[in-house]
């Protein structure tokens, strides 16, 4: 079946009117296949909105399955994170089957967000039934809903093991639950998931495989969510009503922080985008990285980031200021449904989506900042000005050409200056979720939070909640060669406790074989230190 057979099938025509509902006397029935915005299980299966019990939660973020790389001998390290050998298909089945060993009764399994990565897909189709651009060519294919089900379909066969390990999982009568991150944004087409639900064995019941926008309630006791809420450059600025119209056809709103890494770093093979260290480094670093390994490879890649960079900010300034393509009419029922897939009440998914950040995409100065164009703008401001400097003396009394680097190595010092005073915003995801953790949890009405998106893992309590960070299975290594990995592959698990009386909340490294428990961390052992004082200053208790 080709792609366009199965975005047809799986919910939204490419040409499709968003705002298509049916009425039917005085209630409004809408057909999955004919709306974007929901859930592409049947009518039958919507009915209930309590799930069956599964009382052992086990939580897993961030693990970024992708396409594979294809083996380059002229350059090794390019890309070299997205080699097979490094996938962690394997270990991650490894763990599941213990699980499900271990379970006396049905449990559930919650993808915490990023499970999928669509935004490193750089495969093409041989013979694409949908027009492909240039730009597409060179740094991937688009979200509208043909394109994230061409993109879905490449990871799931990338990934057969992992599409078997979760089908075993759903087979024996467990429940998995996909919440959406920013890099798995486009779950939210109704066609990614129904290919999905077909490749973990032809699930349509919500009780038994889920989506959800941004949260979801396990149990009533823990809040679950992929925390790039919190995070003003990869939220999703209105996950309520995520798709925006470009020329005439709907795609995803992709948040800032994606389309930097998919149109910058998918050009820039050296750097992997699951390590912030690798391209967030001071000037000295990145002019030591260059030398020492790009200039081999990549030796025109000033070149590459300036023209990346700028289609970067035109391409964010012009999509983030879309307008949704909302449907007023169809707001309470959009609500319901995302209340009734998350179990929470249709005010908790109203207070929910007023306590995200605002979007750094309404503020141009830090975009630019992130993307180091004010560096650019001010070095090209300091050789116009030497130039009008040289130009002024020479007309004075004739100098020879050399002279204008007197003032260029005048006013360099300011460049050097303000570059290393320049710090990025983007590492202060984890201390917003960590400030917002209370009033989060006093909204969903539980008092423990999980989430993940920065990639560290993390168990503390603040004053108000009990707080959970599940790290990340990704492909992240500290090394070009990725023989030195970053983090722990870990993972939450909320278990009832043997005597009842609630649950229990732990956060696990899976050794393979094995299981290790990480710690509780206090608050005054986090930096920064003066997080402490913000978090009991923002956190509301009960």
């Amino acid at each position: 079946m080709s792609v366009r057979e199965r975005t047809k099938l799986g919910g939204l025509a490419p040409s499709a009117n968003p705002l298509s509902s049916h009425l039917v006397g005085d209630s409004t029935m809408t057909f999955p296949c004919d709306h974007p915005h929901e859930s592409v299980s049947s009518a039958e299966d919507q009915k209930t909105g309590e799930p069956s019990p599964a009382p052992w939660t086990v939580v897993i973020s961030d693990i970024h399955l992708c396409d594979a790389e294809p083996t380059d001998p002229a350059r090794p390290l390019w890309k070299r994170f997205k080699a097979p050998e490094l996938f962690i298909d394997e270990s991650l089945a490894r763990l599941i089957d213990e699980l499900c060993a271990d379970a006396t009764g049905p449990m559930e399994l919650v993808f915490g967000g990023d499970t999928f990565d669509f935004q490193t897909v750089m495969a093409m189709p041989p013979e694409p039934e949908f027009p492909i651009s240039w730009l597409e060519r060179r740094r991937g294919l688009d979200s509208s809903e043909e394109k994230s089900a061409f993109k879905m379909e490449v990871i799931l066969d990338t990934h057969p093991v992992f599409v078997e390990s979760v089908t075993k999982f759903l087979s024996a009568g467990h429940r998995v639950v996909f919440v959406m991150g920013n890099h798995d944004i486009e779950l939210h087409w109704p066609a990614v998931q129904r290919i999905l639900r077909e490749r973990l064995g032809g699930i349509y019941d919500d009780d038994r495989l889920r989506f959800c926008e941004w949260f979801y309630i396990s149990n009533g006791d823990t809040l679950i969510e992929h925390g790039n809420q919190y995070d003003a450059y990869c939220l999703c600025s209105d996950p309520v009503w995520p798709l925006i119209k470009k020329r005439g056809e709907l795609y995803v709103r992709t948040p800032f922080g994606n389309l930097a890494g998919k149109l910058m770093l998918n050009g820039m093979g050296l750097f992997n985008p699951n390590v912030e260290s690798s391209f967030i480094m001071s000037t000295a670093e990145y002019v030591r990285f260059f030398f020492t390994y790009i200039a081999r490879v990549q030796p025109l890649l000033p070149f590459t980031w300036f023209w990346t960079a700028m289609t970067t900010l035109v391409v964010s300034l012009r999509e983030g200021l879309l307008p949704a393509q909302a449907d007023p009419v169809r707001l309470e029922a959009r609500i319901q449904d995302i209340a009734r897939r998350a179990n929470a009440q249709p005010s908790m998914v109203w207070a929910s989506r007023a306590a995200h950040v605002h979007p750094a995409i309404y503020n141009p100065i830090a975009i630019l900042r992130e993307l180091w164009l004010d560096r650019a703008v001010l070095l090209l401001v300091i050789l116009w000005l030497s130039a009008q400097a040289f130009a002024f003396v020479n007309v004075i009394t004739p100098i020879r050409l050399w002279w204008i680097l007197v003032p260029i190595a005048a006013l360099l010092p300011l460049l050097v200056f303000y570059a290393r005073s320049v710090e990025s915003n983007v590492g202060q995801t984890a201390k917003a979720a960590l400030e917002n953790s209370g009033r989060s949890c006093q909204i969903a009405g539980v008092r423990r939070l999980i989430f993940g998106h920065t990639h560290r893992e993390l168990h503390t309590r603040t004053e108000s909640a009990e707080v959970i960070n599940t790290g990340t299975w990704s492909p992240a290594y500290l090394d070009l060669e990725c023989t030195k990995p970053m983090g722990k592959k870990t993972f939450a698990s909320v278990r009832p406790l043997p005597q009842g009386g609630g649950r229990k909340s732990e956060l696990f490294e899976w050794k393979d074989p094995g299981l290790e428990v990480i710690a509780p961390r206090s608050l005054a052992s986090l930096e920064p230190k003066g997080a402490v004082e913000a978090i009991r200053a923002t956190t509301v208790s009960d």
